[in-house]
């Protein structure tokens, strides 16, 4: 656990954005058992043997969560991005699938 992590979490404005927020951070902690955590250009970065696996930002509107190495994954619409890596921006009031994320980043991450 990394307590920079949860301070930058805890001082989001919006009780939404946490509550987001914390459920992409368990996406990974369930998807990587050995993951890193640490924060990198202001936002919470995940890493799997050194290399980017997943990053969550939060901007006024929505909370957005991106997947590194992912070429070659399925994504449904929603997601954009390059072939290797796919954001989904997740808003006020919207649900988000965190099986689906979590498939995701399993997938991605495991050639990590």
């Amino acid at each position: 656990m990394n307590e920079e992590v949860i301070a930058f979490i805890d001082g989001l404005n919006e009780p939404w954005q946490k509550e987001i927020s914390n459920g992409l951070r368990s996406v990974v902690h369930e998807a990587i058992p050995d993951f890193q955590e640490r924060m990198q250009y202001k936002k919470p970065h995940f890493l799997k043997n050194g290399k980017y696996a997943a990053v969550i930002s939060a901007s006024k509107d929505a909370v957005s969560f991106t997947i590194f190495n992912a070429t070659g994954l399925d994504v449904p619409a929603g997601f954009d991005g390059p072939p290797e890596r796919k954001t989904i921006k997740l808003k006020k009031g919207q649900a988000a699938d965190y099986g689906l994320l979590s498939s995701l980043v399993k997938q991605a991450s495991a050639s990590l």
